[in-house]
């Protein structure tokens, strides 16, 4: 992406949602059967959700840096 700096913003962006949707989905999936506590989101577990979205979005970002790297060489 930048000649520059050499180095592609997607790999740690991506990087970090993937670390922090891995730790998201996991906190979803291990209070998945706690129903008070997702009560006041109508029973929603959004933990869950949005720990697998920003998974989606890090998988996205990071396989576009790879993507980029390879039309590179």
């Amino acid at each position: 992406m930048s000649e520059a700096g050499g180095l592609d913003l997607r790999y740690p962006i991506g990087g970090l949602f993937l670390v922090l949707g891995l730790i998201l989905t996991g906190y979803g999936v291990l209070t998945a059967g706690n129903t008070a506590m997702y009560a006041r989101a109508t029973s929603v577990n959004i933990n869950l959700w949005w720990g697998v979205a920003m998974l989606v979005f890090g998988a996205f970002m990071w396989g576009m840096a790879v993507r980029a790297g390879r039309r590179k060489a």
